[in-house]
């Protein structure tokens, strides 16, 4: 049987080099190549470079390549004709080849060498596309992932050799692949990087010479193949019984050879137990701390419950935990207890890719590059898939254009050409018979009415310290006036300036003609109304509680509700008038798009340009539209702007017409009782719940009864004081407050000089703006050589830094707000916390100084003890958790804050860690660091 490439001959190639800027002067200092033939790696190259200038610190730590190494190396033109003969009549191959053969090609000519002119492909691009769902591409990501052995990463002949062995790699997957799905491929590579399409091209030609039949567990519709969607769910497990084990034994006995049987944590399952089974009270709330195994507690102790009928919904703040209940708990759940129950995650239908809008979006043309890597991902994915769930592609933003298209919108889909295998139906479908739902915070206060959740529904509310701000979150939303009057700019000149417009297209058709110079002055009387109300806002700025400042001229101002609305009639007027100038535009733009249809025979293509994005307009004003009245809803009950705040976000303060409007929910009280009534024996179990062990604070936040409500503090099931060290700093030398100058200078140093051989460091900030100052001083630091250093605001989105942070053997991650309880390490192995500050709220946040005022009208001066600080402390142990997830987790927190020991609130956040503080000099804490990592790695 031949094989694609057989007779091919590939160079694969790495440089490393000075620099990126050939032309500015940088050089190469290693030349590395394998030589492929038969698709074999038959010979390798190796040539040190001298450079004739200085190594850069930060690319000899990068590489491992010293000055010294290089100093009697040849210069690059002693080896420019025997690389140019090593890579004569081969395919050059390179990890990004838009880089290495153009740096080539431009020393070799600074060498008196013709430039290569070869066939190159792109390993990146290929990577991207033959592994979908993988969750980076970077060469020592994918060599780990694919279990290629890389023994010196960033060193060229290293580097050379394992992305040969990746090429190799992705051959075999793309041959494995429906002929169908290859085909497809080919005819979207046209436009990917170099001749990376001849490798689609080559493997789909000797592929099609086979005549290989579809899978069984495969089905094609049109060009697609999808994988066969199984109505079995976790069924699979034959039941042994379906009454709780009330007893040690029994539970012994299920335990066996699964889980470790910890008496902390069966204590947990029998107080749940008892509250579902002979309990008065409705809700119960557990303190159950990291380690003391509380998601297979309530997952036991209702799952016995459900044969009754009644569902359990469980509902997480994160997406990270609802799928690590759904992959990882629930599954051994099952398999401890053999029960056969089934579960389903739920999330907003926009997860879901719509596979009719995927399938028309194959048939656009004019993609950029970008997007049609992404469409190829998605179409290998599509033979993988059994969810159709987008977050598996792993990516860390959905910012491409043809997420707007493919994402599902949620509606029923029947009789379309994929409504049989419509994986938001499917998801429904199996959500319906599901006995157990895991869904988010923010998708449970939004749907809490939906008929899959069944009659009665029992309820857990895992991390639920923060489920009253979630829910409330939920309620915000805002009014961008700037996008809106942006789109209706749009909107005519895609009717009347366009070199295509409707105007240009149909300047002959006196109907169109009509309907254009009505929309003209309609678009301009919308626009108008807009702006009035934007200027009507901005007259309101300088009654402000707050200002938060932001890039540029940007500036945040939180504000009151009877002061921005000091005549809320005449508000509503303009918000009336302004529904009714839509009113106007979007009735007489499909007056025009209802001429457009009866005239498309004459011009088909140009007309379906057209009115697609005329719709594509209509839709987004159609959005704004809605908010209005959404805003107008605030207004209604003037007496209950107590609960609400509103935020004026200005992008130009000195401009009337860049003022936008955000509304925040302060108090969530009345949508927590409403959503609450549709739910029985209600659990809500944290980490973090109780204040010096009084559960009054959450009680309050969550809205709940005490006199319907068990309380319950679970024990670890390990001893917290021999995995966990806590170290406050309090040293003279050092500075006693976090406010002063020098403080970002003594965070810098104690990074560079005193966490030693941590391999996993996260440090936890209050704000973004420290965390980009010492980002800078330590991004190139060579005691840090080693650590990947990522920071919050500045190296990517927040969950692609997550990612980072466990995939790096090294790592050092600068984060603020959500990474102190909002990300979810438990696989990282993280060695040291360091908080730099007590983490209270800053108060230049608006929605912040909102509540505050808020609070402050309730309870006066008492807000602080009653409200800040018990949220300060609540985060500070949800940093303290960052660190121990389980008895197999050791780690230091260190505390860099002096305030710690100096202020009277200092001894509350003493006095809620879980192990005693010990006081330390900065010289003990560099010294008891170093010991505790050298106890920690012989362990």
């Amino acid at each position: 049987m031949s094989q694609a490439f057989s007779k091919d001959t590939f160079a694969v190639v790495d440089l490393e080099t000075t620099g990126t800027q050939k032309k500015q002067g940088d050089k190469i200092i290693q030349f590395g190549c394998v030589i492929i033939k038969n698709r074999k790696i038959v010979k390798k190259y190796s040539f040190l470079i001298n450079p004739n200038k200085e190594i850069p610190l930060s690319v000899e730590n990068l590489t491992g390549i010293s000055n010294e190494e290089v100093k009697h190396a040849p210069e690059f033109s002693h080896y420019a004709s025997k690389i140019r003969e090593i890579l004569k009549d081969t395919i050059f191959v390179a990890h990004n080849v838009n880089f290495d053969l153009p740096f080539l090609n431009y020393e070799l000519e600074n060498a008196g060498l013709k430039p290569l002119n070869l066939k190159a492909i792109d390993t990146v691009e290929l990577a991207q596309i033959a592994f979908p769902t993988f969750p980076s591409y970077k060469l020592k990501d994918l060599t780990d992932r694919l279990h290629i052995e890389h023994l010196n990463p960033h060193q060229a002949d290293s580097d050379a050799y394992v992305t040969g062995q990746l090429l190799l790699q992705i051959i075999e997957k793309l041959e494995s692949l429906p002929q169908s799905t290859l085909n497809t491929l080919t005819s979207l590579s046209k436009g990917l990087v170099k001749n990376t399409a001849d490798v689609f091209a080559e493997i789909t030609k000797e592929r099609r010479l086979q005549k290989r039949k579809l899978p069984k567990d495969l089905v094609q519709v049109k060009n697609l193949v999808l994988r066969r969607q199984t109505e079995q769910v976790g069924k699979e497990v034959s039941t042994k019984q379906t009454t709780f084990p009330e007893s040690d034994d029994e539970k012994k006995a299920l335990f066996k050879n699964i889980v470790r049987f910890r008496r902390g944590q069966v204590s947990l399952i029998n107080r749940i137990h008892n509250f579902l089974s002979s309990s008065k009270e409705e809700n119960m709330v557990v303190e159950a701390p990291n380690g003391s195994g509380k998601t297979l507690s309530f997952l036991m102790a209702y799952a016995y419950e459900l044969y009754s009928g009644r569902k359990l919904v469980i509902a997480t703040p994160t997406k990270v935990l609802q799928e690590q209940i759904m992959h990882q708990e629930i599954p051994q759940l099952l398999k401890i207890t053999g029960l056969d129950l089934s579960a389903q995650e739920v999330k907003a239908s926009s997860h879901y890719i719509d596979l009719d809008n995927f399938y028309a979006s194959l048939l656009q043309k004019n993609w950029p590059l970008q997007t049609l890597i992404l469409q190829m991902k998605i179409i290998i994915w599509l033979t993988e898939t059994k969810t159709g769930d987008l977050d598996e592609l792993q990516l860390t933003n959905f910012k491409d254009p043809l997420f707007e298209m493919i994402r599902h919108p949620g509606d029923a889909r029947i009789g379309t050409t994929f409504s049989e295998y419509d994986f938001w139906n499917l998801a429904r479908d199996k959500q319906e018979k599901a006995d157990i739902l895991v869904t988010n915070h923010a998708y449970l206060a939004n749907h809490y009415l939906d008929s899959i959740w069944g009659q009665n529904p029992y309820l857990v509310v895992d991390e639920a310290h923060r489920f009253a701000d979630n829910v409330a979150n939920s309620r915000n939303d805002s009014l961008q006036f700037e996008s809106f009057w942006g789109v209706a700019n749009h909107l005519k000149n895609l009717l009347l300036f366009a070199d295509k417009s409707v105007k240009n297209e149909f300047s002959q058709n006196k109907q169109v003609t009509f309907y254009l110079e009505k929309l003209e002055k309609e678009i301009d009387d919308l626009i108008h109304a807009i702006n009035n109300i934007q200027r009507e806002l901005y007259a309101q700025k300088d009654k402000a509680l707050t200002k938060e400042y932001g890039n540029q001229e940007r500036v945040n101002l939180g504000i009151q509700g009877y002061a921005l609305f000091p005549n809320i009639a005449n508000f509503k007027e303009k918000l009336n008038f302004l529904q009714g100038k839509i009113e106007l535009v979007r009735r007489d733009v499909n007056n025009v798009e209802s001429i457009l249809y009866r005239n498309s025979a004459s011009n088909q293509q140009i007309i379906d340009s057209l009115i697609i994005e005329l719709q594509e307009e209509i839709d987004k004003i159609d959005y704004y539209s809605q908010q209005t009245f959404l805003l107008s809803d605030q207004l209604t009950d003037q007496s209950k702007f107590g609960e609400k705040g509103f935020v004026l976000q200005i992008t130009n303060i000195e401009d009337p017409l860049s003022t936008n409007l955000q509304w925040l929910t302060l108090d969530p009280q009345a949508e927590l009782l409403q959503l609450y009534q549709n739910f029985k024996k209600k659990l809500f179990i944290s980490a973090t719940l109780t204040q010096q062990g009084s559960y009054n604070y959450s009680l309050k936040e969550l809205e709940l009864d005490p006199s319907k409500t068990l309380l319950y503090s679970a024990k670890p099931s390990y001893p917290v004081e021999k995995h966990l060290q806590v170290l406050a700093l309090d040293d003279e030398k050092a500075p006693q407050d976090p406010n002063e100058e020098e403080y970002t200078d003594f965070i810098t140093d104690f990074l560079i000089n005193d966490i030693k051989k941590q391999n996993h460091v996260l440090v936890l900030f209050t704000n973004l703006s420290t965390i980009k100052e010492v980002f800078a001083k330590i991004n190139n630091a060579p005691e840090l050589k080693d650590y990947e250093i990522l920071a919050q605001g500045i190296t990517g989105s927040n969950e692609r830094l997550a990612k980072r942070f466990g995939i790096a053997k090294k790592s050092i991650l600068l984060g603020a707000n959500i990474f102190w309880e909002g990300m979810d390490f438990k696989d990282s192995g993280v060695d040291l916390v360091v908080a730099t500050r007590l983490p209270f709220e800053s108060p230049d946040q608006p929605e912040i100084k909102l509540r505050d005022e808020r609070l402050k009208q309730q309870v006066g001066s008492h807000f602080f003890e009653l409200d800040t600080l018990p949220r300060a402390i609540i985060r500070f142990r949800q940093g303290v958790g960052r660190l121990i997830r389980n008895e197999k987790d050791y780690g230091s927190f260190v505390i860099l804050d002096q305030r710690f020991w100096h202020k009277n609130y200092g001894k509350n956040f003493l006095k809620s860690l879980p192990v005693g503080a010990k006081k330390v000099s900065r010289k003990e804490l560099r010294k008891l660091l170093a010991e505790r990592f050298k106890h920690e790695s012989n362990s």
